[in-house]
């Protein structure tokens, strides 16, 4: 099952991705934010790739990367252990019932389970790198 099949509205991600978004993995993850309300859970992270045919806008502006916010609300039992200034993580949502959300790392390791899954925000910036 693809990961953007659990979100509450797929749309947005599906749209910029022609229909075939990447793989959660080798993300460059930014921020994981906790929050009472809901409670809820956010992830920030860079995609792993950059789509074929992105917004025209981000075409005419350069941009080469994607970051994408994901949400996480109706949480329960979060277990995150370590964290460090760069984590490359690799995340996996399943779906039994509940959502279940597992980030993982070599210095970072996060497990959930939440009531829907949703993305929050989606965004585009130039790096460095290229």
């Amino acid at each position: 099952m693809r990961w953007t099949s659990l979100l509450a509205d797929s749309s947005g991600i599906e749209r910029i991705y022609s229909g075939r978004a990447p793989d959660l993995t080798g993300l460059n993850l930014h921020s994981i934010e906790f929050n009472r309300e809901g409670p809820s859970l956010l992830l920030r992270f860079d995609m792993p790739s950059y789509p074929e045919n992105p917004p025209e806008k981000w075409k005419k502006q350069g941009f080469n990367t994607i970051q994408v916010t994901i949400g996480l609300s109706g949480v329960k039992n979060p277990v995150l252990n370590g964290f460090t200034t760069s984590p490359v993580v690799d995340i996996t949502l399943k779906s039994q019932g509940e959502i279940t959300l597992d980030v993982e790392s070599d210095s970072l390791k996060l497990h959930a389970t939440a009531a829907t899954v949703y993305v929050s925000k989606i965004s585009a910036y130039r790096t460095s790198s290229e």
